[in-house]
């Protein structure tokens, strides 16, 4: 019988103190749960900006860096077919070049069993050709055969975000006297029009080897 009455004293005791502690009303206030959100709100917000800018930043070098590699690949890819070329002839505004290739020039890839002709072009933002004044980002095409007009299937682009003077990635081809011909090839890639600072040129002279070294009927 006491074993029991202790029991239920204990329970009892148990009981009142979980009332008490229920009953009691300590906690935060509606101004403390306001100050605590504003700090978030500001530490949150500062961390998405810091985010977003971070994003933006690894955005734009990516393409920054892309489209130097392309540039950079074009340059590589117009010298070995211009030293290799057999026939160089550039247009009067310096937008398109056409190269004949041999059947042993590597990057000659008609698979025809004859010397093969190709273009080298550039069109505006919009894809036109020839390209408007002053209307860039220019972007630098390459078609399979003889072709004037820089239209119709078979075409490559090589390289974009090309802000050359009015498309003139061709700008000059000269020759002096007992020297081969050379052409001029300008490649301004700026994917950021407004930060001149992020501009990259790619600019070379590139000799037309098998041009005759004289100035009676030049190459190009």
């Amino acid at each position: 019988m006491q074993d029991a009455a202790a029991r239920r004293r204990g329970a009892g005791r148990a009981w009142n103190a979980v009332r008490s502690r229920c009953a009691q009303q300590h906690g935060y206030t509606l101004t403390e749960l306001i100050i605590v959100m504003a700090i978030l709100g500001v530490v949150l917000t500062a961390l998405t900006t810091l985010f977003v800018s971070g994003s933006r930043a690894e955005l734009d070098l990516s393409n920054r860096f892309q489209a130097q590699q392309n540039a950079r690949l074009a340059l590589d890819k117009l010298r070995r077919e211009i030293h290799c070329a057999s026939e160089v002839t550039r247009n009067a505004t310096g937008t398109a070049i056409r190269i004949k290739l041999g059947t042993y020039c590597p990057t000659n890839d008609s698979g025809s069993a004859t010397p093969s002709f190709f273009t080298w072009c550039v069109k505006d933002k919009t894809g036109t050709f020839p390209p408007a004044v002053s209307s860039p980002p220019y972007t630098l095409w390459r078609y399979r055969g003889d072709i004037p007009t820089c239209s119709g299937a078979g075409a490559v682009k090589w390289a974009d975000s090309l802000t050359t003077v009015d498309g003139k990635v061709f700008p000059l081809c000269g020759q002096s006297v007992n020297e081969l011909a050379t052409l001029r090839v300008d490649l301004l890639v700026d994917v950021t029009p407004g930060d001149a600072k992020q501009r990259y040129n790619l600019q070379d002279d590139i000799v037309l080897r098998n041009s005759s070294r004289t100035l009676i009927s030049p190459t190009c």
